[in-house]
Parts: C-alpha cells; structure tokens; sequence
C-alpha cells in the first residue's frame, strides 16, 4: 500500500520530535549531573603512586663479603643486608683500645706524680716549721750566751735553703697540678679524647654489617660480593608498600578549589575501573613541577611561551585497601577530587610523620655498648686503687706562708 506524502512527512516528523527529545532529554540529564555532581569534581590522568624510597647506604670503608637480600624479598627491620670484611675495622678497633689504655696509665701516673708532689711539699713545710722553731729558740737564747751566733747562723742558712726547696716544690706541683686540676683520672680531658677515638673505631667496627632501617621489599640492588665500599655509597633500596600515596599534577587554573581533606576517587591502570580506591587530599606541593626540575626554566631569555603550568597535590590511601589489593610506586592513575568542601585552608596540611619509615632504631644501642667497653678498658688500666680525696696542697702552702709572714 502506497503512502501518501503528507504521511510520510508526518511520520518523519514525530521520529524527529521524538530524537529531539531525546537529546534534549538526554542534554537535561547530563547538565542536571554536570551541575550536581562533575563541576564539584577534577580529574586527572596526571597522576601516580609514590612511597617513601628507603636508601640502604655505606656508613663504613670495606669490601663485600656477603650480600644476604635479593630484588623483591621481603626484610624485616634490623635484617642482616650486607656484611663487610671487618679485618682493618677490628685491627684499627685494637689500636684504639691500646691508645685508651696507654692514655689511662699515662694519666695515672701523672696523678701519683701530683700525689707524690704533695707529700713532698709537707714534708719539707714540717721541716721548715721544725727549723723555724728551732730558730727561734735559738734567738731567745743567744743574748744569755746559752746558743752561740754560729748556731743562730746555721739555723738562718737552714731556714733559707729550706725556703728555696719550698719554692721549688711548690713549682713542681703547680706545673702538675695544671695537668690534673679540677679533674680525675677517669674524667681527666686526655682519657675523654682517647675514649671517645676508640668509641669511633667501634662504631666504625660495628657497622662493617649493615642492617634493614625498616621493613619493606629490596629493590634496585648495586652491591656485589667483592665491591669496595665507602661511606655514602648506594647499596639498594627498601620499599614499603603498605604507605602509599597518589601525587596529582593539576593545572594551576584547577588549583583555586583544591583544599586538603577533600575526598579522591582513584583508578589505577593495573586493575582498570574493577577496584576503585578511596582516599584524601593531604596537602598542596608549595610550588610548580618546574621550579623543582634539574634544570628549572628560564623565563628571562626571551623566548618565554606561555603554558600552563602544574602543581602536585598529595593524596593518602587507605591502608586497608592498597593491602588488599597491593599496588606499586609509579603506577599510573586516573584520580578525581571532590572540591565541594572548602573549609580547610589551602596552606594546610593532613601529612603525618608516624609511619615506620620515619624513624629506625637499628643504632641505638651501639653508642651505649662502645661506652660501656670504653669504661671497661679504663677500668682495668687503672694503676692503683687510689683514694677519691687527694691531698690539699693548697691549703698547705697557704698555711706555709702564713707561718712565713709570722716568722718574719
């Protein structure tokens, strides 16, 4: 049956009503979601996973023995990494506790030196005060003819060859108690400075092995059995993976409603739009990629050609998600903020610093245990069994001289 025209019109016309409709339809929807939701929200493709990189470095001369960690093992904080010839560590390590122990006698016997300086200068300030007496009464007696003007002489001549030899003593005790003033044989400054030498070589003896700082997986490891190493050079890398965040490059004209606390949607290219990762913006890079590059651009040249530029923005990710599926600094992403909340201020930060990656405790204990074997080596290089009191020189010369002054 042969339409008419008018009907072939008419019906032409209610299907195009009808795709009318339902772009304009369509076009509501989509402006209606656009207003509700995509304008609160940016995206960005620029965007990847990062971690904290753990260098593992030399803090000691040697050669390599024995390399005990792989690429991609898992190590615990404190596991045994790479392990040096420790033979000139521990000869040098043996220099030092003879140096500490020679400094240790040495200083001993300054200090019985001052002793003996002291007991010298009583016995000749008694001997003086003995002569001096004497003198006296020889004075008192010489007008009645009882002591004759030779004894009286005598008696000076002692008294002036005992006061030289006081001089001279007291000379000699200044010149040893400017060694061992205000100090003792275990705290005296040369002993300190022998001490803490041989503490260096110990720490130095010590870290020929070379401990995990934390917990992670090794990662591009340099160091073969057999390399010499100095202090500062890379051995390999430990990666934690269970801290992990996303760094997003936005562009600067995005960057006005980016505020930290905001809520991100993050897809990563590993698993595609099938796990979608929750997190949070934690803070504003304070600066363009460009001032950070190696070779930041010049814009005073001029050739400047105006771009737009890109500022990173930190955001976390749940632990428990990136545990359950585990993913790797580097990967990319397509991540999307929220930035309808605006409350925070844009100089903000949610960043914290509570990680295990922020801290090691692997060297704590060495410094006590090198002060311990330094206190140890002290000890049993003490000379003598001697008295905490030494005798007060002082006093005896003070007193010296006030019987001097009486006697003139």
């Amino acid at each position: 049956m042969k339409l008419h025209p008018k009907n072939i019109r008419a019906r032409r016309n209610r299907y195009l009503l009808l795709v009318m409709l339902l772009l304009v339809s369509g076009a509501l929807i989509y402006a209606g979601y656009w207003w509700n939701n995509s304008r609160f929200r940016l995206v960005s493709n620029n965007a990847f996973v990062t971690g904290n990189l753990i260098p593992v470095d030399a803090d000691a001369t040697g050669i390599v023995t024995e390399v005990l960690a792989e690429e991609t093992q898992y190590v615990n904080k404190g596991d045994l990494l790479v392990r040096l010839d420790g033979h000139r560590a521990q000869t040098d390590l043996g220099r030092k506790e003879g140096e500490l122990g020679q400094v240790v006698r040495e200083i001993s016997a300054v200090f019985s030196t001052h002793r003996q300086m002291c007991q010298k200068l009583i016995a000749r300030s008694a001997m003086l005060a003995r002569v001096r007496h004497d003198l006296i009464r020889f004075r008192q007696a010489a007008p009645d003819g009882s002591v004759s003007e030779k004894v009286v002489q005598n008696a000076e001549d002692q008294v002036t060859a005992l006061e030289a030899e006081m001089r001279e003593a007291e000379a000699e005790l200044n010149a040893v108690e400017a060694k061992v003033g205000g100090t003792s044989r275990i705290l005296h400054p040369d002993v300190e400075a022998a001490k803490y030498k041989f503490i260096t070589a110990y720490l130095e003896y010590s870290r020929q092995q070379i401990h995990a700082p934390v917990s992670g997986y090794v990662a591009k490891r340099k160091v073969q059995a057999g390399n010499r190493v100095q202090p500062g050079d890379s051995l390999m890398i430990i990666v934690p993976l269970e801290h992990l965040w996303v760094e997003a490059n936005l562009r600067e004209t995005d960057m006005a409603r980016v505020r930290p606390g905001q809520p991100a949607e993050i897809i990563v290219d590993l698993y595609g739009e099938s796990h979608l990762y929750h997190g949070s913006v934690e803070g504003l890079v304070p600066g363009t990629g460009s001032v950070f590059a190696l070779l930041p651009p010049d814009n005073a040249t001029g050739n400047f050609i105006h771009i737009v530029e890109r500022v990173p923005v930190r955001i976390a990710l749940r632990k428990d998600e990136i545990m359950k599926n585990p993913i790797r600094p580097g990967l990319s992403t397509v991540t999307s903020i929220d930035v309808k909340e605006t409350e925070q201020s844009v100089d903000a930060s949610l960043a914290t610093v509570s990680g295990q990656e922020y801290k090691t405790n692997i060297f704590h204990g060495e410094l006590a245990d090198g002060e311990a074997r330094a206190e140890k080596i002290i000890m049993d290089n003490l000379a003598e069994k001697y008295d905490s009191i030494e005798p007060n020189c002082k006093s005896i010369e003070l007193v010296t001289k006030k019987n001097s002054k009486t006697f003139r």
